[in-house]
């Protein structure tokens, strides 16, 4: 294994124009990373190449990669990312993307112009084009986000907890609260919907409040179906979750979802997170409708 490579980590952020990719680069750097946008696909390997023994290697390196890359050189980042990781780099490719109407409202609010668009490509068009270029890159990443519905706060939050330099090499759980009414995330590996419950949004002293505040913890905590419900999740979840970590899966997103986002999924969400510290792993909990940009 050449020691140049060794105990090297490697981050490639990519995904549609417009998904947050700058956003995302700007936290690994604030993080510690040594961060380079718009790499071509076929430099990646230079990078951990020792040219001057006098200079090291930086240990933790963030690389964005999108479709301003050459024609037809994405198609070859499957193998490079292979080679690399037979130096002994450790590589994960992280793909941010978003619904294409997202897309264009982005686009629309920005007023800047996407990078295949032309005289003769609308945008609705260059959108879907990238996703096909960009097909290499998402057939290998290790951890897709959807940021239809993330403000830069939440993106933010989530690339600091989930791909911090202290959780390399850990499975990081997030148990995030969601609202139907919202749309499901689309990067969740298990979606649970507990609209069955009771709902505190019709008492109305609780109306208001959220599944943080203690009002509603006592409601919640008041009612047998909510007990029964958390029971069964954390049976099922006890079961499922060291299979995979077993399979050395480096994320994993369970998303509850009621009708609001406000109250039992954000209740049962944080029940589950604390019940889950013993395995001593990356345990977040995370609610979608209750944070603000």
């Amino acid at each position: 294994m050449p020691p140049a490579a060794a105990n090297k980590r490697l981050v490639v952020v990519s995904g549609r124009s417009g998904s947050g990719k700058s956003t995302a680069l700007h936290v690994m750097e604030d993080l510690g990373f040594t961060c380079i946008d718009n790499l071509p696909a076929g430099m990646l390997s230079g990078l951990f190449e020792q040219r001057d023994l006098e200079v090291e290697l930086p240990s933790r390196i963030a690389v964005g990669i999108d479709v301003r890359n050459l024609a037809g050189s994405l198609d070859r980042f499957p193998g490079i990312l292979d080679a690399l990781r037979a130096k002994g780099v450790q590589c994960e490719v992280i793909f941010l993307d978003a619904s294409p109407r997202t897309l264009i409202r982005r686009f629309s609010e920005t007023r800047r112009r996407h990078p295949l668009s032309s005289d003769t490509v609308n945008l609705k068009r260059a959108i879907g084009l990238e996703a096909r270029i960009l097909d290499p890159i998402i057939e290998v990443a290790d951890r897709r986000i959807d940021t239809s519905n993330m403000t830069l706060h939440q993106l933010r939050d989530l690339i600091t907890k989930q791909i911090a330099p202290d959780s390399a090499g850990v499975t990081a759980v997030l148990f995030q609260s969601f609202a139907f009414k919202k749309g499901v995330p689309e990067d969740a590996d298990f979606v649970f919907d507990v609209r069955c419950l009771p709902n505190p949004h019709w008492v109305p002293e609780l109306r208001p409040l959220t599944g943080n505040d203690h009002p509603v913890i006592e409601f919640m905590e008041s009612q047998i179906e909510v007990a029964a419900m958390l029971a069964d999740l954390n049976g099922f979840l006890a079961r499922w979750i060291p299979a995979f970590l077993a399979s050395n899966r480096s994320y994993l997103t369970i998303a509850i979802g009621c009708t609001g986002g406000q109250h039992r999924s954000v209740y049962l969400c944080n029940q589950l997170a604390r019940q889950f510290c013993y395995l001593r792993i990356n345990i977040q909990a995370q609610h979608r409708e209750l944070q603000t940009e």
